[in-house]
């Protein structure tokens, strides 16, 4: 009788060291594994609970404000870097790593509205209600290791003065040009005291203004005339503008689509449109309950946050309907400014309670330095929950979410309010001549007109 016995030689399964991992071989022959789906899917059941076990996204508060957050800006050449402003008129520099202070930008006697940082993160702009602009310069270099409380004061480089208050600013890229909104659109620069150019259309307050971020002469206002328009630096009017049946509160580039930009706005929705066709959304996000005051895109481009009336924050697909995240806590009050850090790692939201909140943009990912096994592992957990994301048991999981009582009953009434008008349009289409209700895309609905 002739015996086929399994041999290896010893050296291959000998560790050179200690804490040399110990070596497996295996044979990936599909046919010696018949349960493999099965086994794939329960991981990835057991990986998207092992996710809601996790999910502890509230990093820390950045405190020293005496008044609410009014906005806030970042450093787009440092990551440690953060701006932010209150409604007493306090500016200060944060260092976020170390959560603390570092510097103070005093000189603004009333609510400061809006800030903005120039793309080569030297100057800062501050408007605010004292009919004021200040120019700042910002600090190249510090160090949020020093414990003592003094805090370095700043003084401005310049001060502009305005006939109105101003209620937003914003930095053209790779330039010493920025643009104010208040009664009107006002274009300065660095080095003159008078606006350079001036826009007008209607008699309507600006209420956020944002620069594009590829055709740098490009910039998109909202108003609280309902409208959402466009204007370019190279023409001597305005562009285009598209009239909502509801105020737009604020307005956010996509930074890898730099055609598309995101509307937040005052019905609980955020709208999404291409510029180059404003007669409809490219797409409805939902999902608040209130006004979303303020919207902020990843450096990624694939996802945004927005801040509402709520007192949640929302974190959104840049092609999704319902947010993915949503983060609240007790004593967060309303949030008037959210935005996303420089890596795409957190969110910052700063709120009417005075404190500045940092949050994972992913709410169970693991900080700190990982070795390559566990990034190994995190990978192929996070492959095969995308591969098995639709079946119902995984899909439920993900999409749950704990609400506050008052948010939850809300978007009940939300969604009851919405399905009886669905029903209502329905059947008058139904007892009507035909065409005489014309059905209309929900995509067009809030959109009341387009002006050229």
């Amino acid at each position: 009788m002739k015996v086929k016995v399994i041999a290896r030689s010893e050296e291959e399964f000998t560790k050179e060291r200690s804490q040399d991992l110990q070596k497996v071989f295996r044979n990936l022959d599909p046919a010696l594994h018949p349960q493999e789906r099965a086994h794939e899917y329960v991981r990835a059941l057991n990986a998207a609970k092992l996710d809601k076990v996790f999910a502890k996204p509230f990093v820390g508060a950045l405190n020293g404000h005496a008044d609410g957050v009014s906005c806030m800006v970042k450093n787009p050449r440092r990551l440690n870097c953060l701006v932010s402003a209150s409604l007493d008129g306090d500016i200060r520099l944060w260092d976020v790593a170390y959560r603390r202070t570092v510097r103070q930008f005093p000189g603004h006697k009333g609510a400061v509205r809006g800030l903005a940082i120039s793309s080569d993160g030297d100057h800062l702009v501050s408007c605010g209600d004292d009919c004021t602009v200040r120019l700042w310069e910002v600090p190249s270099a510090f160090t949020g290791e020093s414990t003592g409380d003094e805090i370095d004061i700043i003084e401005p480089v310049a001060t502009y003065q305005g006939k109105n208050a101003f209620r937003t600013v914003d930095h053209r890229w790779d330039s010493q040009v920025f643009a104010t909104g208040g009664a009107q659109v006002d274009v300065w620069d660095h080095n003159r005291s008078e606006p350079i150019n001036t826009f007008t259309w209607g008699a309507d307050s600006i209420l956020s203004l944002k620069f594009n971020p590829a055709e740098h002469d490009v910039f998109a206002t909202t108003a609280s005339d309902r409208s959402i328009a466009l204007y370019d630096l190279r023409m001597g009017t305005p562009l285009r503008k598209v009239i909502m049946q509801t105020k737009t509160n604020a307005v956010a580039w996509n930074p890898r689509e730099p055609m598309n930009f995101t509307a937040a706005n005052e019905d609980g929705n955020c709208y999404s449109y291409d510029m180059r066709k404003l007669k409809y959304s490219m797409c409805i996000h939902k999902d608040h309950v209130s006004a979303v005051m303020a919207v902020d895109y990843s450096p990624t481009g694939r996802e945004f946050v927005t801040g509402s009336y709520d007192r949640t924050i929302r974190i959104f697909a840049y092609n999704g309907g319902h947010s993915k995240e949503v983060y609240h806590t007790k004593r967060m009050q309303r949030v008037f400014s959210v935005s996303f850090s420089g890596d795409a790692t957190y969110v910052l939201s700063g709120s009417d309670d005075t404190n500045i909140r940092v949050w994972k943009a992913k709410a169970s990912e693991q900080l700190g330095v990982l070795v390559p096994r566990e990034k190994q592992r995190h990978a192929y957990l996070d492959a095969v929950k995308q591969r098995y994301k639709h079946l119902p048991e995984i899909n439920r999981i993900n999409r749950h979410r704990h609400l506050p009582k008052p948010i939850y009953k809300a978007s009940k009434m939300r969604h009851a309010v919405a399905d009886s008008e669905r029903k209502k349009e329905s059947r008058k289409r139904a007892h009507s001549a035909p065409g005489a209700i014309p059905l209309t895309s929900a995509r067009k609905k809030r959109i009341v007109t387009e002006i050229e």
